[in-house]
C-alpha cells in the first residue's frame, strides 16, 4: 500500500512537471512567433534604418517591440510627507529643478518598449524568406574536414558555464512535487546540487567551405555621408545573409578615389576623401588581393562595389571592363555593383556595365536611389544563389 502510494506520488509529480514544462514551451513558442511576425512586418523599415547595426553584439540583435506590453506593478498612492509629497513644510530646502510642473508623484505606468534579442541566424532566415533568397551552394574545400564540438546530451556533472537551466529547473520541480514541498500558492523552486544538469558534447566532423567578401567603395568627393550610410546598411544585410551559408566568413575592404588601397572595416566606413574617381584602381587592388590570399579552388569569392557612377574617363571605364573580364570574373562567384544616387555623380558607369555584361550571370547591378531601395537591391544581389 505504501509502495503504491509512493508510485502514485511520483507519477503525479511527473505529470505536474510535464504540465508546467508544456505551458512554458507553449508560451515561449507563442512569444517567438510574435517576435518573428513583428520583424516580418517591419523588415523593410529595419533594413532602411541604421538602428539595428548599433544594437548588435555577441551574434545577437536587439529588436524593439513597442506593441508588446511589459507586465508591471501598480502601487496605490501613499499619503506621506516629504520631498515630492504634498506642499511640504516651512523651512524645507528646495533643490534645483523645482520650478518644473507642479503636482504630486504619479502612480500610472509609463510607455515601455521591449527590446528582444534574437540571433543573427534567425534574422538571416527571416531575410531569406521575405526576399525569397535561394540557398547558396558552396564550392571548394568540400574534401577538407574540420572538427566541431556539438552538444548532444545532458549529464549530472559539468562546468557551471554549461549548466542546463531548463533541465535543472525541471529536476528541482519534480523533486519538490514528489516530496510534497512544492506550494502552488507560492511557486518557489530552489535547485539543490543533485538537481543540476549540464550539457555534454562530442566532436563531430564537418565538411568545410570558405568564403570571402571583398567590398569596394568610392570615397571621392561626390560620395557624401548619406551615400556611405547606405553602403554600410547594405553591407550589413549582405554579411548577415552570407554568414548563414558560410561559417567563418571573411570580409576585406578596399576604398578608392583616384587611387585605391586596402583598409580595415573602421576606415572603410568612416574615411572621407575629396579627390577624383578612377575606378580601375580599385579593381586592380582587388585582383592582387584575390591572387595573393584567396585561390579560387579553395575560396568562394563575392565582390561588391559601391559608387555613384562618376568615373574619371570613358577610357578608364573600358579598362575596368577589361579587368573584370580577365582578372575578377573567372575566380569569383559573383560581382555586384551598387550605384548610390548622388547629386554630384553622372551615373554613367552602371549603364556601361549593363551594356558590357548583359549576358553574364555573374555580374549583377542595382540602382540604390535611397535607403528605401536597399530592400530591393539585396534581392537583386543575392536572389540568384551564386
Amino acid at each position: 500500500m505504501v509502495q503504491a502510494g509512493r508510485e502514485g506520488g511520483r507519477f503525479a509529480a511527473r505529470q505536474a512537471v510535464r504540465t508546467v514544462s508544456l505551458r512554458i514551451e507553449t508560451d515561449h513558442t507563442r512569444f517567438r512567433k510574435i517576435v518573428r511576425g513583428h520583424i516580418r512586418k517591419e523588415l523593410r523599415k529595419f533594413m532602411s534604418r541604421g538602428e539595428l547595426l548599433g544594437r548588435q553584439g555577441k551574434n545577437l540583435v536587439s529588436i524593439p517591440l513597442p506593441q508588446i506590453e511589459i507586465p508591471h506593478f501598480e502601487f496605490a498612492p501613499r499619503q506621506l510627507t516629504g520631498v515630492g509629497q504634498g506642499e511640504g513644510a516651512p523651512g524645507t530646502v528646495i533643490a534645483p529643478g523645482d520650478d518644473q510642473a507642479e503636482g504630486n508623484a504619479g502612480n500610472a505606468p509609463g510607455e515601455h518598449i521591449l527590446e528582444v534579442d534574437i540571433p543573427l541566424e534567425d534574422l538571416a532566415e527571416i531575410l531569406g524568406e521575405e526576399l525569397e533568397l535561394p540557398r547558396i551552394r558552396p564550392k571548394g574545400r568540400k574534401n577538407i574536414v574540420s572538427t566541431r564540438d556539438r552538444y548532444t546530451g545532458v549529464s549530472r556533472a559539468g562546468p557551471e558555464s554549461l549548466r542546463h537551466f531548463k533541465r535543472t529547473y525541471r529536476e528541482a520541480l519534480r523533486r519538490q512535487i514528489a516530496s510534497g514541498t512544492y506550494d502552488p500558492a507560492r511557486p518557489l523552486v530552489v535547485p539543490i546540487r543533485d538537481d543540476r544538469r549540464y550539457r555534454t558534447w562530442r566532436p563531430v566532423e564537418l565538411p568545410e567551405s570558405s568564403a570571402v567578401i571583398i567590398y569596394m567603395m568610392d570615397v571621392s568627393g561626390s560620395m557624401g555621408d548619406e551615400q556611405k550610410e547606405i553602403v554600410r546598411i547594405t553591407s550589413f544585410w549582405i554579411d548577415t545573409w552570407l554568414r548563414i551559408n558560410y561559417k567563418g566568413l571573411q570580409s576585406r575592404y578596399i576604398i578608392h578615389d583616384a587611387e585605391a588601397r586596402e583598409v580595415d572595416q573602421e576606415a572603410f566606413y568612416h574615411t572621407r576623401e575629396s579627390g577624383g574617381t578612377v575606378i580601375s584602381s580599385a579593381y586592380k587592388v582587388c585582383a592582387e588581393l584575390i591572387n595573393r590570399d584567396f585561390p579560387p579552388d579553395l575560396w568562394n569569392t563575392y565582390l561588391f562595389h559601391f559608387s555613384d557612377g562618376d568615373n574619371w574617363s570613358q577610357g578608364d571605364t573600358e579598362e575596368c571592363i577589361e579587368i573584370l573580364r580577365r582578372d575578377l570574373m573567372p575566380p569569383s562567384n559573383l560581382f555586384c555593383y551598387g550605384q548610390v544616387e548622388s547629386p554630384y555623380g553622372t551615373g554613367q558607369f552602371i549603364s556601361d556595365l549593363q551594356e558590357a555584361f548583359a549576358a553574364e550571370e555573374k555580374v549583377v547591378t542595382s540602382q540604390i536611389e535611397n535607403k528605401d531601395s536597399i530592400f530591393s537591391s539585396i534581392k537583386d544581389f543575392l536572389g540568384r544563389g551564386k
